[in-house]
């Protein structure tokens, strides 16, 4: 099963440094939020995945060492999850309005602040 996992996170990983590396922002926003799911199933996945295990075990049982799921991973991950999510709405945000302001969303288009080379 860790092998699946790999496979995953390998495949989450390279979508993610293909969509960076594109020339255009909103791509780019996209492999942000792909490397920061990926990010997140290797955090999950460290936690030793147990079939069934819940993360606590009750008051008094006698419970051997591995039968239950490591809750720290899972709390990282649910932090991780809700700090992406409110970094990916503030992103989309600025690429929105980038847009409207520019009207293009790629880099090369975007250069305001920068005399051109026409110009000079």
């Amino acid at each position: 099963m860790e092998f699946l996992y790999a496979i995953t996170i390998g495949v989450l990983v390279s979508s993610a440094v293909y969509l960076m590396l594109s020339n255009n922002l909103l791509r780019f926003i996209f492999g942000l939020v792909l490397i920061s799911n990926a990010a997140n199933l290797t955090i999950f996945v460290s936690g030793r995945m147990t079939d069934g295990a819940p993360p606590l075990i009750p008051e008094g049982a006698d419970a051997p060492l591995g039968a239950a799921a490591n809750a720290l991973p899972q709390a990282l991950v649910l932090t991780a999850i809700v700090i992406g999510f409110g970094l990916f709405a503030f992103a989309i945000v600025l690429v929105f309005r980038a847009w409207t302001t520019l009207g293009s969303l790629t880099p090369d288009d975007m250069r305001l602040a920068e005399p051109d080379e026409a110009q000079k």
